[in-house]
């Protein structure tokens, strides 16, 4: 477990080291720590809590491979800024490459004359002398960047292969936590089935708002009191791996304005609880695709949009951490090379007594400082 952790914290803390290191040190660090990934998630088919195993395990490598792509794509663009420094220097140094090769094929005596006499001869002299050492150390700039493109290069080889063993490590630990989830019978319930109102909820419902209010009027927190939800605001992590797309409040293109945060994220990244939580409704809900209402807390309601499998049953309740889902599409890491890939959108909206608030602020890589 130590290991695991170790690991999402290092991919983490990848972010934060990236300003400190050159693009390709950076990029090799993601690639060591996604081979770590793989290396874990290979080993959590005999873990003893295999769903807290796999749901480890398959975060890190979402977190290594997010770093490693990143990495290649700042590798790159490092690459291309040598190569225009290398266009941008080239007429200069090839004029003072001519100079001198022409002044080593001029006698020895003619090199001495200046129409100027002894004194513009000496200036001469001594401007010649320096061009010798600046041409020096300009060569050994450019081998540095040369010896860094041939590091880049190499780099893009490899992660190359780490990319597929990740995928096809990551494939086999969704199938095997898919499984795992499924086969589990230890989770507490809070009710056995879901309730009559609800069903009556899902078959009546004709927006997401209406639906929300409707679940949050509905019997809940039958069972021993959660963890103090409202002290952790500002300290949850977010529920999948993604990038921030749209804040609460601000319009979409078709001008639609919702009050959640909209996620992109990879196809079939893993979805969890970032909290303790009761599931109030897993299920198809209009055209969400699959929708995930968690209960954090009396009078809380964390509303997850958007997933293609949800884990789980009505009544669950979960530990932080705890996977309720994946999102749709295929992922094909190996195939995309550093091109485009978080195609999926996430729906994250937060209620409080029925009422919308904005989840920004609860959540470590939203919050406003």
């Amino acid at each position: 477990m130590k290991t695991r952790a170790a690991i999402l914290l290092g991919c983490v803390l990848f972010a934060q080291s990236v300003c400190a290191d050159t693009a390709t040190e950076a990029a090799e660090k993601a690639a060591a720590g996604l081979r770590a990934a793989i290396d874990v998630l290979n080993q959590a088919e005999g873990a003893r809590n295999r769903i807290a195993a796999l749901t480890e395990t398959i975060r890190a490598y979402e977190l290594g491979l997010t770093a490693l792509r990143e990495g290649l794509r700042s590798s790159a663009l490092r690459e291309a800024e040598i190569r225009g420094s290398f266009e941008a220097k080239r007429e200069r140094i090839e004029q003072v490459l001519a100079a001198m090769v022409a002044m080593d094929d001029a006698p020895g005596p003619l090199v001495l004359l200046h129409p100027g006499g002894p004194e513009a001869a000496a200036r001469s002299g001594m401007i010649m002398a320096s061009v010798g050492p600046a041409l020096e150390a300009e060569a050994a700039d450019l081998r540095r960047d040369l010896q860094e493109i041939a590091r880049m290069r190499a780099l893009q080889d490899s992660a190359l292969g780490a990319l597929e063993d990740g995928l096809a490590a990551a494939q086999a630990a969704r199938t095997a936590l898919s499984q795992a989830v499924q086969d589990r019978t230890d989770l507490p319930q809070r009710f056995l089935e879901d309730p009559e109102e609800l069903q009556a909820l899902v078959a009546n419902a004709e927006t997401l708002e209406a639906f929300a209010r409707g679940v949050a009027r509905l019997q809940s927190d039958v069972g021993p009191p959660i963890a103090d939800f409202a002290g952790a605001k500002g300290a949850l992590p977010l529920p999948v791996v993604g990038t921030l797309l749209r804040r609460a409040g601000e319009a979409d293109a078709a001008g639609i304005v919702r009050p959640g945060l909209l996620v992109a994220t990879r196809p079939e990244a893993l979805v969890v609880t970032p909290w303790p939580a009761t599931i109030r409704y897993r299920g198809p809900l209009l055209d969400y695709k699959n929708v995930m209402i968690l209960e954090p807390a009396a009078g809380y309601l964390l509303i997850l949009a958007g997933l293609s499998t949800v884990y789980g049953e009505t009544g669950d309740v979960l530990e932080a951490g705890a996977p309720v889902g994946l999102m749709g599409g295929r992922d094909l890491a190996a195939v995309e090379g550093t091109g485009a890939e978080r195609t999926e959108t996430l729906y994250i909206e937060l209620r409080q007594d029925a009422e919308p608030i904005d989840p920004a602020p609860w959540f470590v890589e939203t919050r406003e400082e």
